[in-house]
């Protein structure tokens, strides 16, 4: 093991950019890299990048006829016209779309490869996450699945159990669709109730095909859900499983959209909860997967205040020098914020909660609340197919 951790970064991300007004401003990427900067976390957790995706990686996952229309799109943006999901106003077709689709991928997939071969402990692609896309089809702000790509460059390095964990407030579809029928793969996806918000998908009896049952994990949250009930979901499904899979890698995805601030869903989690999930995820990697932990963003449109604390206290959490909640955001940082949006960056990385949450178990269930009732039709819809009691 040479080393810890990495971060997978490279500027030309940032040309990943659906255009003025689209809630998926690349400037959260920049001023996320700024802030993991400003804290020296660079130099801990090194800085690497990778080259895009080829065709053949991007195959593994994606038909080659949705690949060759994302290049046509790319070359000439006036051409898309909703086909393959392509020209819609959620993905939006941009000159060199392919190519910052294709290099996020490929970041994904180098930290994936990294971790298997035991170059590192820890990779982070923070720009990566992009879980709506689906094999034949933009979806969802995301273009190239990299999450999906990564979990198939892990099989075909010859990995036989991969977890992958997704605790975006949308439900993590693109991925799930990719392994519905593959049994190597545990797909647990922790997000806001499908009857609220897109893609509309995620319900609990979404367990798998019949080749893969218990492969797919579903949770689905009541609009409102905040820390308590957040954590206590995640924590009476996510732990149990993994430790009845006994993953060799996992792989997981921080969608920064579950937080009070975010304008496009109805979660009222703060950074403080979120960043005890990132905590959890790096205890849960190092119990079941022997440390191997590939960790990716996602989504998260408050872009200033929210998206960059989040993920900079993911890498912190991931290069093993989490950083202090209470501490004062870097002045210079906040300069940069100002510099860049005019608007005024946070000034500590914590929104000053204490979540607290009790045990599913331990504590029992209430018949009368729908967060109890959510957490125990994914237990019942999952559970036995795995040993467990619901």
């Amino acid at each position: 093991m040479s080393g810890r951790a990495q971060v997978m970064w490279d500027e030309a991300v940032t040309g990943y950019d659906f255009g003025p007004g689209h809630p998926m401003d690349p400037v959260r990427l920049a001023l996320t890299m700024r802030l993991v900067e400003a804290y020296g976390l660079d130099r801990v957790a090194r800085t690497v990048s990778a080259a895009p995706a080829g065709d053949s990686t991007l195959r593994l996952v994606h038909r080659q006829d949705y690949i060759t229309a994302v290049r046509a799109a790319s070359a000439d943006p006036r051409s898309a016209d909703g086909s393959y999901g392509l020209g819609t106003p959620d993905d939006p077709a941009f000159a060199g779309m392919h190519g910052a689709a294709a290099l996020i991928a490929g970041l994904s997939v180098g930290a994936a490869e990294a971790v298997w071969r035991g170059d590192v402990q820890h990779a982070v692609n923070f720009a990566g996450g992009l879980h709506h896309a689906m094999p034949g089809s933009a979806s969802g702000f995301c273009v190239y699945n990299d999450a999906a790509l990564a979990i198939a460059r892990l099989l075909e390095l010859g990995a036989t159990r991969v977890a992958y964990v997704d605790v975006d407030v949308h439900h993590g579809d693109g991925v799930q669709a990719a392994f519905w029928e593959d049994p190597r793969v545990l797909t647990i996806s922790v997000h806001e109730h499908p009857r609220t918000l897109f893609p509309q998908t995620g319900w609990p009896e979404e367990t798998g095909a019949e080749s893969a049952e218990g492969g797919a994990v579903n949770v689905a949250l009541p609009a409102g859900t905040g820390d308590a009930g957040w954590l206590r979901a995640f924590h009476a499904v996510v732990p149990e499983l993994l430790a009845a899979f006994r993953p060799q890698v996992m792989v997981t995805q921080h969608g920064a959209d579950t937080h009070f601030e975010d304008p496009l869903a109805h979660l009222t989690v703060s950074l403080d909860a979120q960043r005890m999930v990132a905590a959890a995820c790096h205890e849960l990697a190092h119990e079941h997967a022997d440390g191997r932990w590939v960790a990716l963003g996602g989504g998260g449109y408050a872009v200033t205040d929210v998206v960059p604390r989040s993920w900079t206290h993911l890498v912190a959490i991931a290069a093993g020098e989490p950083v202090d909640p209470e501490s004062a955001v870097p002045e210079e940082w906040r300069h940069e914020v100002f510099r860049r949006t005019r608007q005024l960056g946070p000034l500590r990385m914590t929104d000053g909660c204490k979540p607290q949450w009790r045990d599913f178990v331990n504590s029992g269930y209430d018949p009368a609340d729908r967060l109890d009732q959510a957490i125990l039709a994914t237990r019942r819809a999952v559970f036995p197919s795995h040993g467990l009691l619901p």
